[in-house]
């Protein structure tokens, strides 16, 4: 009984090693499937992944994934390189705003209303102004002296 017992413990011992090893082979051909190791040469440009940064502030929502470009200086190992200290180039995703400056201020169309306001403890006279081809949604309470030519228009 006790040889019988023993043989066929040995027979599942050896069908369980062989299924281990069939599963182990076919989940090496899927991962190789999906995975390359990369081919990191010197003066290649590389991102750097922020995933396990813990010094970057700010909510992980709006932080970039990604660092760089950075330039490969030596490789170390496979998947191990030492890079520049500060990206290679530093480029805007968005367009800087160009804001054209007037040289002269517009000059004022119209006074549509007056009213006293106290500000810094003094009364003070404000007025709505239209400004010269504008619409109603650019009007603005300016004081006596921030209206261009005021002293004229205020008379």
């Amino acid at each position: 009984f006790c040889l019988i017992l023993s043989h066929s413990q040995r027979g599942s011992h050896s069908t369980a090693a062989r299924c281990i090893a069939e599963a182990k082979e076919y989940n090496k051909q899927r991962w190789d499937k999906s995975h390359m190791e990369p081919d990191f040469k010197e003066g290649n440009q590389v991102l750097v992944s922020t995933l396990n940064f813990n010094n970057v502030k700010g909510p992980k929502k709006m932080r970039d994934s990604f660092l760089g470009p950075f330039t490969i200086i030596k490789l170390i190992e496979k998947n191990a390189v030492e890079e520049e200290k500060f990206p290679s180039r530093r480029k805007s995703l968005t367009p800087p705003e160009i804001v054209e400056l007037e040289d002269s201020p517009v000059p004022v169309n119209k006074n549509i209303k007056a009213r006293k306001i106290i500000l810094n403890g003094k009364d003070q006279r404000q007025y709505l102004v239209r400004f010269k081809n504008q619409k109603a949604e650019k009007d603005k309470w300016l004081a006596e002296d921030a209206i261009p030519g005021g002293s004229l228009h205020l008379r």
